[in-house]
């Protein structure tokens, strides 16, 4: 096992962006579990796949979520590991609202961004935080 990475997103609608960087980190060996969640419909739940996520053996989060995109930031709350924001194109505003969602974060609650819809970045964002190479 090279790694495991926990790939969440806030609808299941967000799943077409965000499989393009779970096929990355397949393709690389890693280990990943892919979980729909919101922050806003189910709050308990991804306060809780959060909190638990390093215990059970998780490495570092990426979150995928358009609009008011809260997810990277609440899963960021609720544990120590890296978490990369993946903001994702919905709306009228083309996914600006939540790339600057993501990027505001408080002081103490870091979240990486990468560009909007862009979760091969943060795939190979979350390859180098494990310390796997990758061939250019």
């Amino acid at each position: 096992m090279r790694g495991r990475v926990l790939v969440m997103m806030g609808s299941e609608s967000d799943r077409a962006v965000m499989q393009k960087g779970v096929d990355v980190l397949a393709e690389a060996g890693v280990d990943v579990d892919v979980v729909v969640s919101s922050a806003h419909r189910d709050p308990v739940r991804t306060a809780e796949l959060a909190s638990t996520a390093e215990t059970n053996g998780f490495s570092v989060v990426i979150c995928g979520a358009g609009l008011s995109a809260a997810l990277p930031g609440v899963v960021a709350a609720h544990t120590g590991l890296p978490v990369i924001g993946v903001p994702i194109s919905a709306g009228t505003l083309g996914g600006l609202d939540a790339l600057l969602s993501i990027a505001q974060m408080p002081p103490g609650v870091p979240v990486a961004t990468v560009g909007i819809d862009n979760s091969r970045n943060a795939a190979h964002l979350a390859l180098r935080l494990l310390g796997v190479s990758q061939e250019s």
